[in-house]
C-alpha cells in the first residue's frame, strides 16, 4: 500500500510538471477584466465575446516567458484575421520595463499592466508564464501553467479546435 501510494504521488507529480494540470476555472465563465493596455487605453475582457481569447500571464523576470512571447506573436499573427485575440497580461510593479521587454521582443499582441496583481488572483496564477484559452462563449477551456519548447504546438492544436467551433 505505501509502496503505491509513493508511486501515485510520483505520477501526479510528473503530470504536474508537464505544465498542463488542469486548472480550477476550466470550463467555467472566466472572469471579466479591465487593464490598462500598452496603447494607454483600457481593455476589457467582454468586449472580445464571439473570439477565441488566449490570455498570458507574463513577467519581465520570467525566463521561459521571454521564450514563449515570440511563439505566441506568430499565433496572434497567423490567427486573428479569423477571430483569436490574444491579450499578454503583464504582472511586473513598473510597466516601463515590461513595455522595454515587448519593444526588444518586437510583438504586436496587446500587452495589458496587472500591477497590483488584482487579474492574476482572478485566474490564480501559479506559474509564471500561465496561459488561459477562452472560447468563443467566454468559458475557459485550457490552462496552461509554466512553458516548455513544444507547448505552442498544443496551444496551435487548440486555437484551431476552438475556432472552427
Amino acid at each position: 500500500m505505501k509502496l503505491r501510494n509513493i508511486a501515485l504521488a510520483v505520477l501526479l507529480g510528473a503530470f504536474a510538471a508537464t505544465g498542463f494540470a488542469s486548472g480550477g476555472l476550466e470550463g467555467q465563465a472566466a472572469p471579466d477584466f479591465a487593464l490598462r493596455s500598452s496603447t494607454g487605453g483600457n481593455l476589457r475582457l467582454s468586449e472580445y465575446r464571439g473570439d477565441v481569447v488566449m490570455i498570458n500571464f507574463w513577467a519581465t523576470w520570467c525566463g521561459p516567458c521571454r521564450q514563449e512571447m515570440p511563439l505566441l506573436d506568430e499565433l496572434y499573427s497567423r490567427y486573428q484575421r479569423v477571430g483569436f485575440r490574444l491579450l499578454g497580461v503583464n504582472i511586473d510593479d513598473d510597466s516601463r520595463r515590461a513595455m522595454k521587454m515587448v519593444e526588444e521582443l518586437g510583438v504586436d499582441f496587446p500587452v495589458l499592466f496587472d500591477a497590483r496583481k488584482e487579474v492574476s488572483k482572478l485566474y490564480e496564477v501559479e506559474a509564471m508564464p500561465a496561459t488561459v484559452l477562452v472560447d468563443r462563449d467566454g468559458t475557459v477551456r485550457y490552462v496552461h501553467l509554466g512553458y516548455k519548447p513544444g507547448y505552442e504546438d498544443r496551444y496551435l492544436d487548440q486555437i484551431r479546435s476552438l475556432l472552427r467551433e
